[in-house]
């Protein structure tokens, strides 16, 4: 008797909305793609820009998962909603939640609703920089070195600094406070019904890449360490259990309440979380010598690499080497910048600003901005690019690595009377890619082998000026993944190993990734010139290969 077809969901929880992929599992089809954006969010409700403050409301992730999964359900018939047996979950990070002894986030509380202290704190909120630069203080006096595997320098974007800023911040959170969930592990938990701290499955990925775990110490630091900066924190870590798990592990089976909500069996199985750029890494196609750049609004870079080649460095300024983070029996190397695709939608926004300011003298409605990014990006490929060029640093929302300084500010070098405003966008396109070469050129250093970079996201897809100048910078071929959401496919991938499909994820990648690239080269000519003007980059930034 043949054997009825199977399918997969992978959910990709991304900034601004949460993206659904269904798959066939045996042949990697990806039969729907919808999208739900986050109301709350989009409402602008509980950010504060000024001060780097972005919270996002648990009730929004649940909305939207809920009227996602619905959009995929009034798209097919019965027959393949009964078959779909597993769904895996990624999410930003490091985006977390206080949560209390029942791991409730305490935003779901009456009381919290409205408090951005007790929501999800996303990961560009970066309100945590006293906090981070109180941890790598601690850190460097302790004798047990805890950043050694998060590359020696513990971020504001990260677990333990949010927590300590929300405790220090808001009394009423801290009475509260019994645990932290990050967003990658509650989903998986919310809908098992594994919420409660001692039932709920961490993702390695997560804890080791954001919250310092690691097998050395036997899992994350000791509540002593969190307690010499907070008492009540070291309280949290009292309260971790040691344990994480890769993402080829299950969760759970799918609840009854959340059977209700959604409209599927119970028999559906729920994986372990992931982060999203790692998940896109799985979904592009990742294997050893292939750097995957997840592109959007902020850059995530994700390498792996064998225990043998990696031969127990420890790579300096990156977002940690992590154990299983991406593939199982790999190390996972993480890092990025903290702003990327943000760039070019800052200097955009400030072009507009009067046009937007006219008081209806301009119709908005009628004016397409989005073509003014195009119109810059074709004007700044027409220039000569010289070694007398504008030179700018992109840390317009501070530097995530290689070092991380979520202090320091983006400049323009070069300006005088006869810059317009397409030099000035070529020399932001050009300081983005400068800040990747910085990444590229400190992984190196460690022996770590590069020998192919693939490129996926928004950014990737939409902008051949952007791609085209980084493989200028690079001095390397950029391959350009095609297909689309790369994250959502990585979760699905994973899911066909939870579900029991395959057994291992190289064998469900194998078989179901996609391979479908376009190719970047760099154009020789070019390439000696930004040599010279990446030399002038470095010593702006005083950066160290």
């Amino acid at each position: 008797m043949k054997s009825l077809v199977k399918y997969v969901l992978g959910v990709d929880f991304g900034t601004d909305a949460v993206r659904a992929v269904l798959v066939d599992d045996s042949s990697g089809e990806v039969l729907r793609i919808k999208e739900s954006r986050y109301e709350k969010w989009a409402n602008g409700d509980y950010c504060v820009p000024k001060i780097n403050q972005y919270r996002q409301h648990p009730q929004d992730y649940i909305d939207s998962l809920i009227n996602v999964v619905s959009q995929i359900k009034s798209s097919c018939n019965e027959e393949v909603i009964e078959n779909i047996s597993a769904i895996s979950f990624d999410t930003t990070g490091s985006t977390l939640a206080v949560v209390d002894e029942n791991g409730i986030p305490l935003a779901m509380h009456p009381e919290f609703e409205n408090n951005p202290n007790a929501m999800f704190i996303l990961w560009k909120d970066h309100t945590a920089k006293k906090e981070a630069n109180d941890i790598n203080n601690l850190a460097e006096k302790s004798s047990v070195d805890y950043l050694k595997y998060s590359g020696g320098i513990y971020s504001t974007e990260w677990v333990w600094s949010k927590l300590l800023h929300v405790l220090r911040k808001d009394s009423k959170v801290r009475s509260r406070a019994y645990s932290f969930v990050e967003h990658c592990d509650w989903m998986p938990a919310l809908l098992t019904g594994k919420q409660h701290p001692s039932l709920i499955k961490r993702s390695r990925c997560a804890a080791g890449h954001k919250a310092m775990w690691h097998e050395e110490w036997g899992g994350f630091p000791p509540a002593a360490f969190f307690s010499q900066l907070d008492p009540v924190l070291g309280e949290i870590a009292n309260n971790l259990l040691p344990h994480t798990y890769t993402s080829d592990c299950q969760m759970g089976e799918l609840s009854r309440e959340w059977s209700d909500k959604l409209g599927l069996g119970t028999h559906v199985k729920i994986g372990v979380g992931i982060l999203d750029a790692h998940a896109g890494a799985i979904g592009g196609g990742i294997r050893q010598g292939t750097l995957v750049k997840v592109m959007g609004t902020s850059t995530c870079d994700i390498l792996i690499s064998s225990k043998e080649e990696l031969n127990d460095k420890l790579i300096q300024g990156v977002c940690g080497q992590v154990d299983g983070a991406v593939l199982p029996d790999y190390i996972g190397i993480e890092a990025g910048q903290s702003a990327y695709g943000d760039i070019f939608a800052w200097f955009k926004d400030l072009l507009l600003w009067p046009i937007k300011k006219s008081k209806g003298v301009i119709n908005m409605e009628q004016f397409d901005s989005d073509s003014l990014l195009l119109e810059l990006s074709r004007e700044a490929q027409s220039i000569n690019v010289t070694e007398r060029d504008l030179v700018a640093t992109d840390w317009l929302n501070g530097r995530r690595t290689p070092d991380a300084n979520h202090e320091l500010k983006a400049t323009i070098t070069g300006l005088d009377l006869g810059i317009t405003p397409p030099m000035v966008f070529k020399s932001l396109v050009e300081a983005a890619a400068y800040g990747s070469r910085a990444i590229i050129d400190r992984i190196k250093s460690y022996g770590v082998y590069i020998e192919e970079i693939i490129a996926v996201g928004g950014v990737a897809k939409k902008s051949p000026y952007v791609i085209q100048t980084l493989a200028n910078v690079l001095g390397l071929p950029i391959k350009v993944y095609l297909a689309d959401e790369s994250c959502a496919l990585g979760s699905a991938i994973l899911a066909t190993v939870v579900s029991g499909k395959y057994n291992t994820v190289d064998q469900a990648r194998n078989q179901l990734a996609v391979h479908d690239y376009v190719t970047f080269e760099p154009e020789d000519e070019k390439i000696e010139i930004y040599n010279v003007l990446y030399e002038k980059y470095r010593k702006l930034g005083a950066l160290k290969v």
